[in-house]
């Protein structure tokens, strides 16, 4: 369940308090085991989910990150092409190498039918936070960056594509068994742009990943990029395709799950207000994307105000026979 490991769940403020920053929690290997297994534990989930957070990469490139208490991340804008002198001309896997003992620490504590996945951001959504040096509405600081300065903007794009690559590679060889890739803002980019900076950036890391790991299994989410999702799908490189809480169901059972296998796509909302509505949306999916290949998640990361018990019930109906 996408966020599984995070503020609802009253065992993860327990090891959070422990940390002194979100970046010591990602980068301490106990602590950040222990939040990946504590779902697995408490629900039987069929998957982990690494405990860690999309912007270690920049900060694996040499553009420190930091969380504001109750503001998320900030990190020094690169605000013109000679901002990315700043960069290293590639990722540091020194940085990282508390990322990869977590999932060292994870893979043999994990029950043998209990999937393991990594995850990174796709380029183009981190790029959109190491440009404006924090996340906003409509990520307009990387679009007009990009318009300005498409030389500059391909050459920062095609550095995390190639440090996303070398980052899964050593995640799939410390043991995860797949790995997402997260564009949380693709669904602001117009199509042209959709195309060059969200859809072949992921493919190309998908690509270069099973060029070097061919076991490796990749799971694509261009969040909020409906009318995109079935040339996602087409692509040979993606195993997967990750569906936000608007998508609609019908479309995706005819034109992407008949292409792949889909995840998705649970309004969190419903696990806030549980009942009726939470069995019905349950229900509904089960009953449009249950009969194709599909792993049942939300449409977005869980939130803290969600009841455990709304959860519980979810399980319950997703588990139930048809």
């Amino acid at each position: 369940m996408m966020r599984q490991a995070g503020r609802y769940l009253p065992e993860y403020r327990a090891i959070r308090a422990r940390a002194k920053s979100f970046v010591d929690f990602c980068y301490t290997p106990d602590l950040a085991a222990e939040a990946t297994l504590q779902p697995i534990r408490r629900f039987g989930f069929d998957a982990a989910i690494l405990f860690c957070d999309i912007l270690v990469v920049p900060d694996a490139l040499g553009q420190p990150v930091n969380f504001e208490s109750g503001e998320g991340p900030r990190l020094e804008p690169i605000e013109t092409p000679e901002g990315l002198k700043r960069l290293a001309g590639g990722i540091d896997l020194e940085r990282l190498a508390p990322v990869f003992e977590t999932i060292r620490r994870v893979k043999p504590a994990l029950p043998a039918d209990v999937a393991f996945l990594g995850f990174c951001g796709a380029p183009w959504t981190v790029a959109s936070y190491m440009i404006a040096g924090q996340g906003t509405p409509d990520q307009g600081p990387a679009r007009l960056f990009a318009y300005r300065h498409p030389e500059a903007f391909q050459r920062l794009i095609d550095l995390l594509v190639e440090s996303s690559i070398v980052y899964h590679e050593s995640q799939i060889d410390a043991g995860v068994d797949a790995v997402q890739i997260f564009d949380s803002w693709a669904g602001v980019l117009p199509g042209a742009e959709y195309r060059r900076w969200c859809e072949d950036p992921i493919r190309r890391i998908a690509a270069g990943l099973k060029a070097r790991r061919p076991q490796a299994r990749v799971i694509a989410f261009p969040r909020a990029a409906n009318q995109h999702l079935a040339a996602m799908a087409a692509a040979p490189e993606i195993d997967c395709v990750g569906l936000d809480t608007s998508a609609d169901a019908g479309f995706v059972a005819r034109h992407v799950q008949s292409l792949k296998p889909v995840q998705g796509n649970l309004d969190p909302l419903l696990l806030i207000a549980g009942g009726a509505a939470l069995d019905r949306g349950v229900r509904d999916i089960r009953a449009v994307l249950g009969q194709g290949p599909l792993i049942f998640n939300l449409g977005h990361g869980i939130t803290p105000p969600t009841p455990i018990a709304h959860v519980e019930r979810m399980l319950e109906l997703v588990r139930e026979r048809a």
